[in-house]
This record gives structure tokens, sequence and C-alpha cells, in this order.
């Protein structure tokens, strides 16, 4: 079966994961986060697309970005991929490749999904057991997010920004998101994984719409049962 073309909306967030070759480390020690963080910072503010979440694994990486056009978000991860292997090349004395193919991108549609991707994405370290609450790794947006430090180069969504009138109660409420079981994350990496849209019925039935396709695998919608990881 021939790979799915990836779909790219302007202003429509994507939830993209990125791993390391035959899933091997792609960061090994404090200089490669920090290189690839500014190699990001700089990609996202040359080809205008805005970072809302993002962790750092050991052998892979997720990202919350929204594009401003349909050729901003490859372009970042182009330049971002070019500019971080050179620097482990370099630095390391390797050849060859550093990541896992192409990186994976899913559409995600407002609302309850941008925060469940937010979740998600932030809870990483969490379910590897590299730490026992989110504000304990270093690598992520989630002090960003809780409110406990600010990151000027991270762009709140208008999802997050919806939760309250106020920074300080934005922050509040998006902590105790992190207290509830909400969308199944199984659910959402298979999504990614297939890079299918992450969000309703009526979302999936807008992106056909609007790029006159049909996304003809399995349901978007949030299944009925699914075992939380």
């Amino acid at each position: 079966m021939p790979r799915q073309k990836r779909i790219y909306l302007p202003d429509v967030a994507c939830h993209v994961i990125q791993r390391g070759n035959n899933r091997q480390a792609c960061f090994f020690r404090q200089k490669d986060y920090e290189f690839y963080l500014e190699c990001l910072q700089d990609a996202c503010d040359k080809y205008r697309c805005m970072v809302h979440s993002y962790v750092l694994m050991t052998n892979h990486v997720h990202l919350l970005v929204t594009p401003s056009d349909e050729t901003s978000l490859p372009r970042v991860m182009q330049s971002v991929g070019r500019r971080y292997v050179r620097w482990i090349n370099t630095i390391y004395k390797r050849t060859g490749t550093l990541w896992e193919g192409r990186y994976k991108a899913s559409l995600v549609d407002s609302d309850k999904y941008v925060l469940a991707c937010y979740r998600y994405i932030e809870l990483n370290p969490v379910r590897a057991c590299m730490v026992e609450c989110p504000r304990e790794y270093r690598w992520s947006s989630y002090q960003n997010s809780a409110g406990l430090k600010s990151d000027l180069w991270l762009e709140y969504h208008p999802a997050y920004l919806a939760l309250a009138e106020s920074q300080e109660q934005q922050a509040i409420i998006y902590q105790g998101l992190f207290e509830e079981q909400g969308i199944s994350d199984d659910w959402l990496t298979r999504k990614t994984i297939r890079e299918q849209p992450i969000g309703s019925d009526r979302f999936k039935k807008e992106v056909e719409g609007m790029l006159n396709i049909k996304l003809n695998r399995e349901s978007i919608g949030r299944p009925k049962k699914e075992k939380c990881l």
C-alpha cells in the first residue's frame, strides 16, 4: 500500500512524532537537547510555525505545532533535521542517518483534542517511568504550560487560552487536566503513526471538504472503549 500523503492546513495544529533510527538514541547529553531546541526555535521563526508543546525523549521527539501555511512544517522539520544531524555526526564522529524514515504528522482538531495532545506529549516521561510527575522532566514544555516558568518562544494554542481569562487560572485549570483520565494515549499514538486527523467526525468531514479528498481509513471519532497506557 502506498504511504499516505501528509496533510497540512494553514493555522491548524499538527501533532508530530519523529523517532531515532531503529529506536536508538538521538540525544546523548545536555548540549544535544539544548542544540535541538535552538534549531527548532530558529526554524520556526524563519518559516513561521508556532510551537505549543514539545517533549524531547532519549530516542524520539513529540511536537504540537501550528504552521502558517502548507510549507511551514515541512521546511521546519527539514531544517531541524539537517542541522541537528550534522551536529550529532560532527560531535560524535559518526556518519549516516539519525532519524527513522520520515516524521509522522497528524492534523489536530481544536478544543479537547488539542488539550489532549498537550497532555499526551508532556506525560511521555511519566509513562516511560523517567520521572514521577511531568514537572520533573527538564526537556518538555510542561513547566511553561503549567505556569511554572515562561518560555517566550512557545505560543499558547487558542484552546489553551480559552481555559480561563487570566494566565494564572489557565495554568491552574491546565494542571488539573493531568489529574483526569482523558482521551486514550494509545488512540492518539495510533492516529499520529497512521497520519490520520485527530478529532471528531465533523473535523474529518471538514478536512475532506477543504482538500477535496476522501479519508477512508478508520473512524476519526473517539473509540467507545480503549485501554489507556
